[in-house]
């Protein structure tokens, strides 16, 4: 089973409001994130909450799992990657690595991503945009404990660098794959 993991912990600061509350299209920026995912046919979605940890926790209900990661304040990712395989460590074959800032990600990407793994058997599957690495990718459980034992100030970036050889990389004809909502003009550009 591939589980999808909803990094959806940071605390805005550049965008000066919780992003995963602000508006988008007819919901709100992770509403969107998580039905395209569920639209793509996964089941099993975990979201890692953080910043603002009770208005997401409200906002989504119990319609998804949720686990809180005590360090968001770190602002590192790898910390909830982590929580989240973590979490998910007896039950998925493969994690779906999801910004919950990315609502532009589209399901034929998500769907596009899950395909390639389950027909290419390689353990790391990562969409690219012109050559440029991005989101969601994912990695099966037989990497697990690689980013488990990861320790700061190494990234997800690192991870992905040391196994270099392993990726399938799936390329995409959209940049949605590489966008993501940091500050104000991301936002108003992506709801233009």
């Amino acid at each position: 089973m591939i589980t999808a993991i909803i990094l959806a912990a940071g605390e805005s600061k550049r965008m000066g409001e919780p992003k995963m509350l602000m508006p988008y299209g007819k919901s709100t920026v992770l509403q969107t994130v998580i039905s395209t995912i569920q639209s793509a046919g996964i089941k099993d979605i975990l979201v890692v909450t953080g910043g603002a940890r009770q208005q997401v926790e409200m906002l989504i209900g119990k319609t998804v799992q949720t686990a809180f990661n005590e360090n968001y304040q770190n602002g590192e990712m790898l910390s909830s990657i982590q929580l989240g395989l973590s979490v998910k460590m007896r039950e998925a074959s493969a994690a779906l690595i999801c910004l919950g800032d990315q609502p532009q990600v589209e399901e034929r990407s998500v769907r596009s991503i899950c395909n390639a793994f389950l027909e290419s058997k390689s353990r790391i599957v990562v969409p690219s945009y012109q050559n440029q690495r991005g989101h969601p990718w994912l990695v099966a459980r037989s990497l697990w404990d690689d980013l488990l034992t990861l320790k700061a100030p190494k990234t997800s970036r690192d991870f992905l660098k040391k196994n270099a050889r392993a990726i399938h990389y799936v390329n995409m004809n959209t940049p949605s794959v590489i966008e993501d909502l940091d500050t104000p003009q991301d936002y108003l550009k992506s709801t233009s």
